[in-house]
């Protein structure tokens, strides 16, 4: 009896030198999780129970428990280096099924897939069409990242924040305009626009006081040297668009209407492109007594962009970047985490399956419940305590001699028993 005790000693020693090692060896893999040996007496029972006087039978693995504190969070110079702060873990498509991980070091393979080493690819929450803040929570999709030129978008909406100095006196008649003559103008301001083939091109607004009429002035469009066409009074450039401006000098009525916008919607284009629309928001004009000022003006086009990086917020919204200044969400990193993440499956590779005892998964967003942030350019490490697992060696060292002792002592009382004459 002393002998199966103490071999069961001898294994649980065992063991916890294999559990303890097993930490040390990974004290350099990102995303491990160490586990520790937790060990259970064991007596042979019957069905009255256990008598006061029985002795056990020695000790057992009951348990290698994972410990899911979190890693130190070290940083990287690449951006789809990727750490949770705080609880949950990504979520990977492995071929059709799902597993989980918290190494979070990602690349890009051939196909613009967002994987790890073992190509398995990170599943996001893809954007709603027509949103780039609004994100489909209810199906996942692997990050795809397409290096195809953004496509252009034609200027629709112009904003501009001008004002027209009132003390001016006009520059000449409304019937002599000439673009090519600035004596025949105030004052002109032009702006880049594009078509939808993402060409630029080259507006300009021209301003002339009306001498006739108190606070009125007329304006121009023209695009490329070209005269826009537009729906209000526009004609080959023959007639003007007039403003009217209250004697506070905020903006009264465009072209006799109570209004603060004027749209041309046939800009023709003379490369192909389609023919442009598009509203000029005049609501920030002014008349006031000083210079002539253009203090803003935008618009919403651009033209065609190639890939330059990826970025990545705290809530996992992957943006993609593009040379032509324009910004465009590809997903949202999704987070699952479980009622009991002790009862995940280890698969090897940092990743861990889903378990009956871990219950189901619970998929969400970063930053909300119980989910913790992402950072970005950044990697979580092991969480192995190595001075911690430095003594468990000593301790489990201790109890494999211990044990040992035992059956050498029981060793020499059968020798004393067998000699015995």
């Amino acid at each position: 009896m002393p002998f199966r005790i103490a071999l069961s000693g001898l294994n649980a020693a065992s063991s916890d030198l294999k559990v303890t090692g097993n930490n040390i060896a990974n004290a350099g893999t990102n995303g491990f999780k160490s586990s520790r040996a937790e060990f259970a007496d064991v007596y042979a029972t019957s069905l009255g129970g256990v008598s006061n006087t029985a002795v056990g039978g020695g000790v057992r693995l009951a348990q290698v428990a994972q410990q899911f504190a979190q890693g130190n969070i070290e940083f990287t110079n690449n951006n789809l280096d990727l750490a949770i702060n705080g609880e949950g873990f990504y979520v990977l498509d492995d071929g059709g099924s799902s597993v989980y991980t918290r190494a979070g070091a990602f690349k890009v393979d051939r196909d613009g897939y967002v994987v790890n080493s073992s190509s398995q690819r990170l599943q996001v929450f893809s954007p709603i069409a027509g949103s780039s803040t609004n994100f489909n929570t209810g199906s996942l999709n692997d990050l795809q990242i397409s290096l195809t030129e953004g496509a252009p978008n034609a200027t629709s909406s112009v904003n501009m924040s001008i004002n027209l100095n009132a003390s001016d006196t006009s520059a000449g008649a409304i019937g002599a305009f000439d673009p090519a003559s600035p004596a025949t103008y105030d004052y002109s301001t032009s702006y880049t626009i594009y078509d939808s083939l993402g060409a630029q091109h080259t507006a300009t607004m021209y301003f002339l006081k009306d001498n006739a009429t108190n606070n009125t002035w007329h304006t121009w469009l023209y695009a490329d040297n070209g005269t826009a066409s537009t729906n209000v009074t526009q004609g080959g450039g023959t007639a003007s668009s007039t403003l009217t401006f209250a004697s506070d000098g905020s903006l009264a009525t465009v072209n006799g209407g109570v209004a603060t916008s004027l749209t041309y919607d046939n800009l023709a284009m003379t490369n192909g492109a389609a023919p442009l629309a598009m509203t000029l928001d005049y609501s920030a004009l002014t008349q006031f007594g000083g210079d002539f000022a253009v203090n803003g003006l935008s618009q919403d086009g651009f033209a065609t962009g190639r890939l330059t990086g990826l970025d990545l917020d705290s809530t996992g919204v992957v943006s993609a970047r593009y040379t032509n200044g324009q910004s465009t969400a590809l997903g949202k990193v999704a987070l699952a985490n479980f009622a009991n993440v002790q009862g995940l499956r280890q698969l090897g590779e940092t990743n861990w399956a889903e378990t009956f005892g871990s219950g189901g998964a619970l998929v969400g967003e970063a930053g909300t419940a119980s989910f913790g942030l992402i950072q970005s350019g950044a990697l979580e490490s092991s969480n192995v305590d190595i001075a911690e697992q430095l003594i468990n060696l000593i301790t489990a060292q201790r109890n494999f001699q211990a044990n040992s002792q035992v059956i050498s002592t029981a060793d020499t009382v059968t020798q004393t028993i067998i000699n015995i004459r």
